[in-house]
């Protein structure tokens, strides 16, 4: 029953839209000045004629807003009425070929006159039981009014007397119906102060906002508008067809299918119907994508941007912005074109989103399913085939202008994007079938989405160049200039800053690394831990200002994202001397760090605690490691206060490259949040 109310709660809503698209499309002046032409000007007649419009449209909305219940019983006493008008017409059909035929005997009499008494008979029962039905009450006997005349012929009556006897039955059936009428006539404005009272607490409970989400969720908006459209798509489809046999050799399937959809975008509510068509379209596709990477885990956690909503809108606003409502059939098929193009080009850029990081995650986790390979490497080479070939239809049929430019320049950002997605997939396969990780994959890395990223700013201002030389020595417009605005803005400008910070960065990190002293053997065996970043052994090492040790590919990483110390999270500041300095000796020594102070220095004098030489290690050696790993508290406090208890990689294990790409940021304790 609550999928049975869903379905009626759109279907029952269709005609009303169906309606208010015909009273848009009906041009009420020229009928009315078609009215005048056929007969004399009579004023009563012009104002009638606009207050049924408006009158129209006000029933229609009134109607599309019931509540399904509501809704439910209009449409059951909808079909009563036609039912009814069934009836009268059997009646009357009966009448007047009772009256053509002239038998004046009883009706058993002849064959022909029984057996069309019979069939009419049936009828009216069939229609009279159904009304009850429908009605929800058991006395048939209200709408049998159409079977008077059947009731007179049987009895004899004379059929001159049939034409009265029909009348009077009409006549007991429109005072049924006034009286059902005058009977509910306070219904619209029960339920008109219940709609008011309701928008009344709405506003005070949840606000503006919260009751137009509920009203959408409760007509079904987007549903709504997309079977409406689909209907009216699909009589445009049908009335193409059937109106020539040669249209479709002709013009071609693709030119049909344009123009069918260029026709049934030709009002507000059309339009509207078309933009959630395409927000569905786009978010199956979408949803496709998915499942062919991922299958069914794919629609666990989904990004609310890849749910066809920017597709729709995109379309929404491009048909606003050029006048696509008011432009004639083949102008409105060329534009649309070009605005389905954008939409697609949209749709391909929500699938890279989609791709790039399954693609990437692939190769560094090692997984060598090829069956998964196989998938996100296919619908790589698609989208970077498939962009390279609209931009070619693009410019091979289309005269170049901005609006183009602008749609070729996306295109080809598409391919550049997954070229640079295919790159990184490469060097992290090429990593996977060598014994050990290459050093310098994330600087290959930054470089490759730094080539990438170069190009489409480079493309961005090519086209707002190409934009700005259009609009002055060309045609200017408000909407061209706004266009190239908001392109200068969010394609160059935020990326232009968005480069130069991440160079910045990366540039301090590497001043910073360089200026750190390199920690000594000496310093390495006496400190005997693990850098606190990957897991791993350290045979080269750098030291902080605030005493701890790290590799110093692993701390670089970690300084391209923040500039404090993993371990107690100090800034680290670059050392006032040039270059690397050894840290032997006095000037090399880093300050050792009381034990007693501010709780927040506790691990750093942990660290500083760390790097002093043990006595009873040197003294005892071996056998102070294996007391160590019988008693945990006679460890060095470096294990026992800044690193897990467990580490993952033992003495001699070899490092996981995966693990090893991205720095694990480290809490005050050592342990990983």
């Amino acid at each position: 029953m609550p999928r049975l109310e869903e379905v009626a709660n759109v279907a029952l809503r269709v005609p009303s839209v169906v309606l208010l698209d015909l009273l848009y499309r009906w041009d009420v002046q020229a009928f009315a000045e078609l009215l005048r032409a056929k007969q004399e000007e009579a004023p009563w007649r012009r104002r009638a004629l606009w207050h049924a419009y408006y009158l129209g449209h006000m029933l229609c909305v009134v109607v599309l807003l019931l509540p399904v219940r509501s809704l439910v019983r209009l449409y059951l006493y909808g079909l009563t009425l036609l039912l009814l008008f069934e009836g009268h017409q059997m009646a009357r059909d009966y009448m007047r070929h009772e009256m053509e035929y002239e038998f004046q005997g009883a009706v058993y009499q002849d064959p022909v006159v029984l057996r069309r008494f019979m069939t009419t008979l049936t009828g009216q029962i069939f229609v009279s039981t159904l009304c009850a039905l429908l009605m929800k009450t058991k006395q048939v006997w209200l709408f049998c009014a159409p079977l008077l005349p059947l009731l007179a012929r049987f009895c004899g009556l004379p059929l001159q007397a049939l034409p009265v006897v029909n009348t009077f039955a009409t006549s007991v059936t429109v005072v049924e119906v006034l009286y059902v009428a005058a009977s509910h006539l306070l219904a619209p404005f029960h339920l008109a102060a219940a709609v008011c009272r309701e928008m009344a607490q709405g506003l005070e409970m949840y606000r503006l906002v919260a009751l137009a989400m509920s009203l959408w969720s409760q007509l079904a908006i987007p549903v709504l508008f997309l079977v409406f459209w689909l209907v009216l798509f699909t009589l445009q489809i049908y009335s193409f067809l059937a109106s020539s046999n040669s249209l479709l050799a002709q013009q071609g399937l693709l030119f049909i299918f344009l123009s069918s959809v260029a026709e049934c975008c030709g009002t507000p509510y059309s339009l509207l119907g078309l933009t959630f068509t395409v927000s569905y379209l786009a978010l199956a596709v979408l949803n496709l994508c998915k499942f062919y990477l991922l299958g069914y885990n794919a629609f666990q956690n989904g990004n609310v941007m890849h749910r066809g909503v920017t597709e729709g809108v995109t379309l929404l606003l491009l048909a606003l912005q050029t006048g696509l409502l008011d432009l004639q059939i083949l102008q409105r098929t060329f534009l649309l074109s070009i605005i389905l193009f954008i939409v697609v080009t949209s749709t391909l850029q929500s699938m890279i989103e989609i791709a790039d990081p399954i693609v990437l995650a692939l190769g560094a986790s090692q997984n060598r399913s090829p069956w998964k390979h196989f998938r996100s490497l296919s619908l790589c080479l698609f989208l970077l085939v498939f962009p390279c070939f609209m931009a070619y239809k693009i410019a091979r049929f289309f005269h170049m202008d901005f609006w183009l430019l602008i749609l070729v320049s996306s295109c080809m950002l598409t391919s550049l994007q997954v070229m640079g997605t295919l790159f990184v997939y490469a060097l992290f396969m090429i990593e996977l079938f060598q014994d050990a990780p290459l050093e310098k994959t994330d600087e290959i890395i930054y470089y490759v989405n730094a080539v990438s990223r170069v190009l489409e700013f480079l493309v961005a201002v090519c086209v707002v160049a190409y934009g700005t030389w259009e609009s002055i020595f060309g045609e200017w417009s408000w909407m061209g200039a706004s266009v190239i605005i908001i392109h200068s803005y969010f394609n160059v400008w935020l990326r232009a800053q968005s480069g130069w910070k991440s160079f910045l960065l990366r540039r301090e990190a590497a001043k910073k690394i360089n200026s750190l002293p390199r920690a000594t053997s000496r310093q390495l065996r006496d400190h005997n831990d693990v850098c606190a970043i990957c897991f791993q052994e350290m045979n080269v090492a750098v030291i902080t200002d605030c005493g701890h040790f790290f590799h110093t590919g692993c701390l670089r990483k970690w300084l391209y994202v923040q500039d404090t110390c993993p371990m107690c999270h100090q800034p680290v500041k670059p050392s006032a001397t040039e270059g690397p300095q050894p840290a032997g000796g006095e000037q090399a020594e880093p300050e050792p760090i009381p034990e007693e102070g501010a709780p927040e220095n506790a691990d750093a004098g942990a660290a500083g605690r760390a790097r002093s030489p043990d006595p009873s290690r040197t003294a005892e050696g071996r056998e102070s490691s294996w007391q160590e790993q019988e008693n945990p508290a006679l460890a060095e406090p470096s294990r026992a206060g800044l690193l897990p208890e467990a580490v993952p990689h033992g003495e001699g294990e070899p490092m996981d490259p995966a693990q090893s790409r991205t720095p694990q940021p480290v809490s005050r304790g050592g342990c990983t949040p």
